[in-house]
């Protein structure tokens, strides 16, 4: 499996976003990847009115993605948002494929922490979320929930061999090392390849940002379920496509089958 992993920035620009994709995707195609990832709020950067983002420019983003999609033949993943009830919006990563198909997740966890509330703007989902991309069953996760082990447990019992986690991590001291443990961790304890791909810094990209909100560290990592490490980035904009060997996923659920020796749910 060949996954274009694109580490950028995106801003309260949304048709600069547009284009930033569009760039990528093509250069994703071209270089051979049957899916490209793009980070958590690829639409509009946290720090944007979100709610008045998602209005104006959600249904219109799902046609452009629809048609990239189609017009590169690969599945395109990347983080929106959609209304919500309350004047608040969804935190969505969306997988759109070559055939014309839209699914999306909508992240459950929501990052109220380190001074941030993200639930303020957002309402969070409920359902995990494992999709088909070429027949490999991927699952889909954004930002925080990659500190909720068994949410990624779960999607590994749904059949999941490869998890995808979109992210605008928040900076600060030891976050970046944070992010690196957590995504190793969760490839360890759930079988599972973890592409964690996060919003480049715009600290060193040199990308206008809100200094208020989470907006990105870079350091997006692949993961084997041994906690090796695949292929890891620095903290400027980059996109590299990754070949994933899925032969390991079952050597791992062989030779360390935790979710098998799980008792109790635990």
């Amino acid at each position: 499996m060949k996954i274009a992993v694109a580490q950028i920035n995106s801003t309260e620009n949304v048709p600069e976003n547009l284009r930033k994709v569009q760039d990528g995707v093509r250069r994703a195609s071209e270089e051979g990847a049957g899916v490209v990832v793009f980070p958590e709020a690829t639409m509009a950067a946290f720090g944007s009115r979100l709610y008045d983002v998602a209005v104006q420019h959600a249904e219109t983003w799902k046609t452009e993605m629809q048609w990239l999609a189609a017009e590169q033949e690969i599945t395109v993943v990347t983080g929106e948002f959609a209304p919500a009830d309350d004047g608040k919006v969804r935190n969505v990563l969306a997988a759109y494929t070559p055939s014309g198909e839209r699914l999306d997740y909508a992240k459950i966890h929501l990052y109220d922490a380190f001074g941030f509330k993200e639930s303020d703007d957002v309402a969070p989902g409920n359902d995990p979320l494992v999709i088909n991309v070429d027949g490999v069953p991927v699952g889909l996760a954004l930002c925080y929930d990659i500190r909720f082990p068994k949410l990624f447990a779960e999607m590994s019992r749904k059949g999941a061999q490869v998890c995808l986690v979109a992210a605008s991590w928040g900076a600060g001291p030891g976050k970046v090392e944070q992010w690196e443990t957590l995504a190793r961790a969760r490839a360890l304890d759930s079988n599972n390849i973890v592409v964690a791909v996060d919003q480049a810094d715009p600290q060193v990209s040199g990308v206008q940002v809100s200094p208020k909100a989470p907006t990105g560290v870079g350091h997006s990592i692949v993961s084997d379920p041994f906690g090796q490490t695949i292929a890891s980035f620095g903290e400027d904009e980059e996109m590299r496509v990754v070949e994933l060997d899925l032969d390991v996923v079952e050597k791992a659920r062989t030779a360390i089958p935790v979710l098998e020796n799980a008792r109790l749910g635990y």
